[in-house]
């Protein structure tokens, strides 16, 4: 359940920050190209930006938890339960994609597996646990 939250928090953090650098993005491409045809394409690839950065670089920071899992009290590790990297937090954030496009049943087997792992956190090799 404290990932359901911590998820919530995250989301509403990531939602706001793309959407005002999409809007800046958004806005100076438009300028620049003189018209906002398009626009709507490069705010979308800078929330993408935003939400990697902020998930991968939280993860694989010393608190190995974005500020939702921090609050809830869980943080991202590998397998052994050591501290993740950059590219293992970035794989495990991509991956959340191919959990969703699956119509969500990736995320649901959290439910589901021994070691409350979703699709994504299985092909990054990492695991979600109480601080």
């Amino acid at each position: 359940m404290e990932r359901v939250g911590a998820s919530f928090i995250d989301g509403s953090i990531t939602s706001v920050l793309g959407a005002i650098a999409g809007g800046i993005l958004g806005f100076v491409y438009g300028v620049v190209a003189g018209t906002a045809e398009g626009a709507e394409y490069v705010g979308f690839i800078a929330g993408t930006l935003v939400s990697w950065i902020y998930f991968a670089s939280f993860e694989s920071s010393s608190k190995q938890a974005t500020p939702g899992k921090m609050t809830l009290g869980i943080k991202v590790t590998n397998l052994e339960g050591e501290p993740i990297g950059f590219g293992q937090a970035t794989g495990r954030h991509f991956g959340k994609y191919i959990s969703a496009l699956i119509v969500g049943i990736g995320f649901l087997m959290v439910a589901f597996t021994e070691r409350k792992q979703g699709l994504h956190d299985i092909m990054a090799g990492c695991l979600v646990i109480n601080k």
